[in-house]
């Protein structure tokens, strides 16, 4: 059975996150995050914000994470990604979770991101990646683009990566 987000109807409620953050001056400034949506958009559920605006904080870039363990040999040694899980589920939560790791290297987490690019080996697979990216992002939307693609760098096994870009307080 195929999960389709696009089916379930929640209404649109517009979310400002604001975060106080201190300037150069140790005065503290704000950090808002605004999701916006198209005037005329339709009462439905998505997994993503068409667009979003952000003032104030510092950009984080994250790289793009695998379920592969993220310190590996290179060139690629392929008995480290044996570990791997080998379906979409298992993947999408283990690169989420090596995401995890890197926001909270810098001090973020999930509702700190305004953008992911998703690349998948197959996009019938994207509605368990998006159940799973669900768990992770709750009511925080970043834009997003998905691309299928033949193959992932890390590891031929590899079925999602995922890079993002973040917006802290300083």
């Amino acid at each position: 059975m195929t999960y389709c987000f696009q089916c379930q109807r929640v209404p649109f409620r517009p979310v400002t996150i604001l975060l106080v953050i201190p300037n150069s001056r140790g005065e503290k400034m704000p950090k808002t995050i605004e999701h916006v949506h198209w005037p005329d958009a339709p009462d439905v559920w998505m997994p993503y914000a068409p667009a979003i605006k952000v003032k104030g904080g510092t950009t984080v870039y994250l790289a793009g994470v695998t379920a592969a363990p993220v310190y590996h040999h290179h060139p690629h040694r392929p008995e480290e990604f044996d570990q791997m899980p080998r379906d979409m589920e298992g993947q999408a939560r283990a690169a989420l979770e090596n995401l995890k790791r890197g926001l909270s290297a810098v001090g973020a987490n999930f509702a700190d991101i305004v953008t992911a690019d998703r690349f998948v080996t197959d996009l019938s697979d994207q509605d368990a990646l998006n159940r799973v990216w669900a768990e992770y992002f709750g009511s925080a939307k970043p834009t997003t683009t998905t691309v299928q693609v033949v193959r992932l760098a890390t590891d031929p096994r590899c079925l999602v990566e995922i890079n993002a870009i973040a917006v802290i307080d300083v």
